[in-house]
């Protein structure tokens, strides 16, 4: 499956250009990278006979809404352990918790404490014995078909472009882009999470060595947002009409834009931003930013 290239109407300085692969518009649940991701994992899933997927997530997971998509779509159960026993009372509140249940996922809540032993083998054993037989996503993920899935963001055309920039969260995303890349072409990945400790985790999985990572607009963090960036987002959004999410795709934009201005780019670059979908997470954000009376994300 292909996705546009949507070319961003403004005019760059040295002759630079800039395109945003449109990943968000795959499919209206399970979109961008999760689609990607969830695409042969699903079918290693059929061939094994599994009946559920099961995977992990916070309160206002992407993963954990595309994975109910996907089951709802393909005819499997799916089961996610939510960080948070708070959150079991609030599932009306939070739009990404709701739209799992509607889906059909069975909501399974548990201590923060014991969420950080998901990869152990006796949680996993618990877990098994609990709910049978199946198939076990990782939190965001990020696995090898995952990877396999990724590569298949850029196609032929995507050879034009010198450079290729994509958000991170787990690295897997990147890491198939990278894969699948011209060793030309530089692959920019830009970091949500303070750090720089992904380097590692992609470098596990990518190829080539034709990529960096920018830590410098996190704005905080993971989900954490600024007036600034959400100003730019709104901003970028009534330009163009591309809604970004907060998370991903609006801090890897307002830093594409920042460089481009501060002449981090060579002379006519062509630019390839992918946007890796996650909108659906704007609904919980905005119920964040409502409650601090703040200004709200347009989409």
């Amino acid at each position: 499956m292909k996705s546009s290239n949507q070319k961003i109407a403004i005019h760059f300085p040295n002759g630079i250009e800039l395109f945003i692969k449109r990943e968000d518009q795959l499919h209206p649940i399970i979109s961008g990278n999760k689609f990607r991701k969830l695409k042969y994992n699903m079918r290693v899933a059929k061939d094994q006979n599994k009946k559920t997927l099961l995977t992990f997530g916070g309160a206002f997971s992407n993963h954990i809404v595309a994975v109910a998509g996907a089951g709802k779509e393909f005819g499997f159960e799916t089961i996610g352990i939510i960080r948070g026993e708070e959150l079991q009372e609030k599932i009306s509140e939070n739009p990404s918790l709701a739209v799992a249940k509607q889906l059909g996922m069975k909501l399974v809540f548990v201590s923060r404490e014991k969420y950080r032993l998901k990869d152990t083998p006796e949680f996993l054993a618990e877990l098994y014995s609990q709910f049978d037989d199946f198939y076990l996503l990782p939190e965001g993920g990020t696995n090898e078909l995952a990877i396999k899935g990724c590569e298949e963001i850029l196609n032929e055309s995507d050879s034009e472009f010198t450079h290729i920039c994509s958000s991170i969260g787990t690295g897997g995303t990147i890491s198939g882009i990278i894969n699948s890349s011209c060793s030309k072409q530089n692959i920019i990945g830009f970091s949500s999470l303070k750090g720089d400790f992904l380097q590692n985790d992609i470098a596990k999985f990518a190829n080539q060595n034709n990529w960096s990572v920018n830590c410098k607009y996190h704005f905080g963090g993971y989900g954490k947002v600024t007036n600034e960036l959400i100003e730019f987002m709104n901003s970028f959004y009534l330009e163009h009409a591309i809604p970004l999410d907060p998370i991903y795709t609006g801090k890897m934009m307002f830093g594409i834009l920042d460089l481009i201005q501060n002449s981090y780019f060579p002379p006519f670059s062509n630019i390839l931003a992918i946007h890796t979908g996650g909108l659906q997470g704007i609904a919980g954000m905005n119920m964040k930013l409502e409650k601090l009376g703040k200004t709200k994300i347009m989409i």
